[in-house]
């Protein structure tokens, strides 16, 4: 038997390489026993605060930073309607510390802006649907002396090009809605394209603008405030919150139904177990009574879709708001 004290010693070098070895064989136990999110996770929303992509993104947040124990941060990244912050959050790092709030504007911007420099379809995980809220027809009641939707459409057709509507930008939901609205109805009313739903609202309510056609959760503090009015919300029933208000149906304008939807991406090559961590925080938080209560507030639903159906989702509005564009002949301005 040899005996172990004559048997030479490692080198220098041999010690190193054992050393890497033990640390490589250790790194997948490692990860795997890292927690998520062990520092801040970071939102990209494509709007400046105030619109409805915030008014989903800032509680959603707020609670789960309450239940991961990890600031969920919000940063607003406005302009182009949302295909900056868009852009910005496709190139992000794909390691389950930013996320991209979205919304139906993402699925109608291919077919506005044709030199994106992202695919909303490629060059993003789909992480899950957050709210679904019906369009609401919205009027400044100092501007608009119409008490319902058939006196502001009396009003219109008798003013051709004089009335005006802001939207969140060239290619959101807010344009599309307001020229379908005109094809629909056969009136002309001159749109006004703003950076974002919020700074579209504030002029909505101050006087500057006449009428907006908005996703519900962002008007809906500022309609039960009396400070602008709703008309009809484009959608087949009454929207949760606002019994009062009628549908474009019973309004008069059976084929107008038009929802704004908000959901969360990953960029590509986020992990599928970070995907799913997001997932589960989302699930649980739209449990919690109180943001089912401030969801109800906004007059909004939360769909259950996540991952490749939600993902599915995004294709077909992405196909059918191409036909909308091309029937309306909606243009950038």
């Amino acid at each position: 038997m040899t005996d172990s004290r004559f048997l030479p010693s490692p080198t220098r070098r041999q010690w190193l390489q054992a050393g890497a070895a033990c640390a490589t064989l250790a790194l997948p136990f490692a990860r795997a026993q890292t927690a998520w999110p062990a520092k801040p996770v970071t939102i990209v929303v494509p709007f400046p605060s105030g619109g409805g992509t915030d008014a989903f993104a800032r509680p959603l947040s707020a609670m789960m930073t309450r239940q991961l124990g990890r600031q969920i941060l919000i940063d607003n990244r406005g302009g182009a309607g949302g295909t900056v912050g868009a852009s910005i959050a496709a190139k992000a790092a794909p390691d389950g510390y930013t996320f991209f709030m979205g919304a139906v504007h993402h699925a109608i911007a291919p077919s506005m802006y044709p030199r994106l420099d992202y695919d909303i379809e490629t060059d993003f995980v789909p992480v899950g649907l957050i709210s679904s809220v019906p369009q609401v027809i919205v009027v400044n009641p100092g501007r608009v002396p119409a008490n319902d939707l058939k006196g502001f459409l009396e009003l219109a057709r008798r003013n051709p090009g004089k009335l005006n509507y802001a939207s969140a930008g060239n290619g959101t939901s807010h344009h599309l809605a307001g020229e379908l609205f005109k094809l629909q109805t056969k009136t002309f009313i001159t749109h006004i394209p703003y950076r974002g739903a919020g700074p579209a609202l504030q002029d909505l309510i101050g006087g500057q603008v006449d009428v907006m056609f908005d996703g519900l959760g962002s008007s809906a503090a500022h309609v039960k405030g009396g400070r602008i009015k709703a008309l009809a919300v484009a959608a087949p029933k009454r929207a949760p919150g606002f019994p009062d208000v009628p549908t474009s149906a019973e309004a008069g304008v059976p084929t107008y139904q038009v929802s704004t939807w908000y959901a969360l991406w990953a960029p590509k090559g986020t992990p599928k177990e970070l995907v799913e961590r997001m997932q589960a925080a989302m699930a649980q938080a739209f449990a919690t009574p109180d943001l089912q209560g401030i969801w109800t507030g906004l007059g909004a639903e939360t769909p259950n879709l996540y991952g490749d159906a939600f993902g599915t989702f995004v294709s077909s509005e992405v196909k059918r708001w191409a036909e909308v564009v091309k029937t309306s002949g909606a243009k950038l301005e």
